[in-house]
């Protein structure tokens, strides 16, 4: 039987302390050999402190220009969805899945970031 991250959508990573302030790359999974990965959503979640100023985040392959400066209060969380109408191309196998962060927050702030979908 295929495993349950081949037939259903389930949390696929938990990546904790990512740098929410730092321009830069964050992997947050890769796809093992021979499966590709299809997102279906991302939780942003436990900001240490407010990502007011963090305007400009995307995904590798999924969703860009992300704007989670009203993000600031530290008990909340943040639910990205794929958009309706937009083709998405699957994370090939071995190829990271990144958080990439252009215009981060303003504070110093790390989160958590969980990432759903399935294995094709």
């Amino acid at each position: 039987m295929a495993e349950l991250s081949e037939n259903s959508i389930t949390k696929i990573s938990t990546t904790t302390g990512v740098d929410m302030k730092t321009a830069a790359s964050t992997t947050l999974y890769t796809p093992p050999a021979g499966k590709s990965l299809i997102v279906s959503r991302v939780v942003i979640r436990s900001n240490s402190a407010s990502l007011a100023g963090g305007t400009s985040y995307a995904w590798t392959n999924w969703r860009s220009g992300i704007d989670l400066s009203g993000m600031t209060t530290t008990t909340g969380s943040r639910t990205l969805l794929s958009v309706d109408n937009t083709t998405y191309v699957p994370v090939p196998p071995l190829t990271a899945f990144q958080l990439i962060i252009t215009t981060g927050s303003t504070a110093a702030a790390v989160a958590t970031v969980d990432v759903f979908g399935y294995l094709i």
